[in-house]
């Protein structure tokens, strides 16, 4: 069992607290905590080797922790006492898809998505989830709370009855998808729309919620992070445990790209991979604070945490999941992409839904936020930043079911998005818009024909 604590994520000023700490934020500096380890005898390539054959040993059995792509890995999550109760959907054990056509349109030679939305709630919060609301129950908290642009309030809503736990969620009004708010209210959380976007929404939330002795299970959860950062894990085992050269994924509140970035570094540190791949976090255009901060460091030639992030005021994009103008983790993000030599990438709404629809056309489909993830490998190859023939693993985050609203909009050629006040149309270059026709079995014929030349 690895030594575990909560600690600060500003090295300068190193606290540290119990590992039963509800806190989500440094009482010394305000700053994010991070759930760090001492390994034990854990540590080098003899054990990693140990830690591979286990890990695949625990595949065979029946056991509920064990069915979970999660708590299969429970010694790189070893905040949890043996024999702690885990609340778990069997989470995890995604798909690793290869995907030739999305590749193509890329200009990759090949390429493959890890598909999240093969979740429970269809997302990769359910990967955080299992371990956050675990956590909170083992601390003995009886009420869950989130604010959320969808999918975290649907895993958290899940969960939370799974565990017998009370779920209250906070939600922009008007700014999250059907599909996820259906989940939401079908879990039997309690759902309380604000007028406003998800940052104003955070900030009236943050303080309340942890004065009212409510755990909080959004991103600044450092357990939430823990469990997500088990999708890495897990790819790097689906791909033998050679890493490929880059992942490549959407950001938001840039909780996931960091916990992968985490999960890369510990699995190196305990010699289960040789080498860290190189992250990519995509940004939607009109919500790209990360982006910003990094092209603006780049132009002074200064360090990004000495500028600090800029939050965009009102972000602008239709993949909800990323409309995030202040993320709550980008210092933990900065840290990965440093440690990874990782780069960051805004795309347009135009290539998102291009990338969505052409994902769609390979037979496997994503939520609008997910398609940022070729969107982006696409944008990288052109530039010269990532090369044909490196090996690269798109991350899909979340369900195509979780937002058709915006899928039939593209298909029938009446999406449209806010730029400065004016409502921009998205082409449907790859549209595939139902036709109609009367019910006449020859008309029908001659549809088809048309169809077949």
């Amino acid at each position: 069992m690895a030594k575990a604590e909560l600690r600060c994520i500003e090295e300068s000023c190193g606290a540290s607290y119990a590992l039963t700490d509800e806190r989500t934020a440094c009482a010394r500096c305000g700053n994010l905590l991070d759930a760090r380890y001492e390994w034990n005898d854990l540590g080098g390539a003899p054990h990693g080797e140990k830690l591979r054959e286990l890990w695949k040993t625990r595949k065979m059995s029946l056991a509920p922790e064990d069915l979970s792509g999660v708590w299969r890995f429970r010694e790189m999550l070893p905040f949890l006492p043996e024999g702690g109760r885990i609340i778990t959907l069997r989470e995890g054990n995604t798909p690793l898809l290869d995907a030739p056509r999305a590749a193509a349109y890329a200009g990759l030679d090949a390429l493959a998505f890890k598909h999240q939305g093969f979740n429970p709630t269809g997302s990769f919060k359910d990967n955080g989830m299992t371990a956050g609301v675990t956590q909170g129950a083992a601390i003995g908290k009886k009420i869950v709370a989130c604010v959320s642009t969808g999918n975290t309030s649907a895993s958290m809503a899940a969960y939370a009855a799974v565990g017998g736990l009370q779920a209250v969620i906070f939600i922009p009004a008007g700014q999250i998808a059907a599909g996820k708010l259906a989940q939401a209210l079908e879990y039997g959380a309690l759902t309380i729309q604000v007028e406003a976007n998800f940052d104003t929404t955070w900030k009236l939330v943050f303080h309340m919620v942890e004065q009212a002795g409510v755990y909080l299970l959004n991103s600044v959860n450092p357990f939430r992070l823990e469990g997500q950062k088990t999708i890495a894990v897990e790819i790097m085992e689906q791909l033998g445990w050679e890493p490929p050269d880059w992942i490549v994924l959407p950001g938001g509140n840039l909780g996931n790209c960091s916990a992968f970035g985490k999960g890369l570094r510990e699995l190196h540190e305990l010699g289960v991979i040789s080498r860290l791949p190189r992250l990519a976090i995509i940004q939607a255009e009109g919500s790209a604070p990360l982006y910003n901060l990094l092209c603006r460091a780049s132009t002074e030639n200064r360090e990004p945490r000495e500028i600090g992030l800029q939050p965009v005021e009102n972000p602008q994009t239709l993949a909800t999941a990323i409309k995030i103008g202040a993320p709550a983790s980008w210092k933990k993000a900065l840290r990965e992409i440093s440690a990874t030599r990782g780069v960051v990438e805004k795309v347009t709404e135009q290539e998102i839904a291009d990338a969505k629809a052409v994902i769609g056309q390979a037979g496997i489909g994503c939520e609008p936020a997910s398609a940022a993830s070729l969107a982006g490998a696409k944008k990288l190859v052109a530039q010269g930043i990532i090369h044909p023939q490196d090996h690269v693993v798109g991350v899909l985050t979340g369900n195509l079911l979780k937002d058709p609203g915006y899928t039939l909009a593209y298909h029938q050629g009446s999406l449209s998005h806010s730029k400065q006040g004016r409502e921009i149309p998205i082409e449907p270059r790859f549209g595939n818009k139902p036709i109609s026709v009367p019910p006449d079995p020859a008309a029908i014929q001659k549809l088809l024909d048309s169809q077949r030349r």
